[in-house]
């Protein structure tokens, strides 16, 4: 389908951009409207509108500098002929003033079509350690081995 290839296409312009720290590339990944939203990681991540996200795009680049974006698991949902989701876990390589670590991320990409596949809303977040394997829910009794 032209359209998966066309959505697939936004990752890559998002990762390229990201490891660029090319935030004019990255920005032009998200839709031009004040109505787009990221929630990242960190506590403190939780943005909408245009200057607030490219506000928290800069701070990131001002800490790290990612080097590669690794795909894994993938699921593409195109909902109606001008909206799609993807479900996405990649493993983000980052080069940190302390060393190169790997980030593995879980991502929600919500899609809107225009004359091209534009993101309205991102949000990434790392698996919890805080319950065990199995489990849906922490549990504060168990220790953790």
């Amino acid at each position: 389908m032209q359209e998966l290839g066309e959505i697939v296409a936004t990752l890559e312009d998002y990762a390229k951009a990201y490891c660029a720290k090319d935030i004019d590339a990255l920005m032009l990944v998200f839709d031009s409207s004040e109505e787009i939203s990221v929630i990242g990681t960190g506590g403190d991540e939780l943005c909408s509108g245009i200057k607030s996200v490219k506000e928290l795009f800069l701070r990131n680049f001002a800490e790290a500098t990612a080097t590669k974006f690794e795909w894994g698991w993938s699921n593409i949902i195109v909902i109606s002929e001008g909206c799609a989701v993807v479900s996405q876990y990649l493993t983000i390589h980052v080069s940190t003033k302390q060393g190169a670590i790997c980030v593995p991320v879980r991502w929600s990409v919500v899609l809107k079509k225009a004359d091209r596949w534009l993101w309205v809303h991102r949000h990434a977040s790392t698996a919890s350690d805080s319950q065990l394997r199995g489990c849906a829910y922490p549990n504060p009794s168990e220790k953790r081995e």
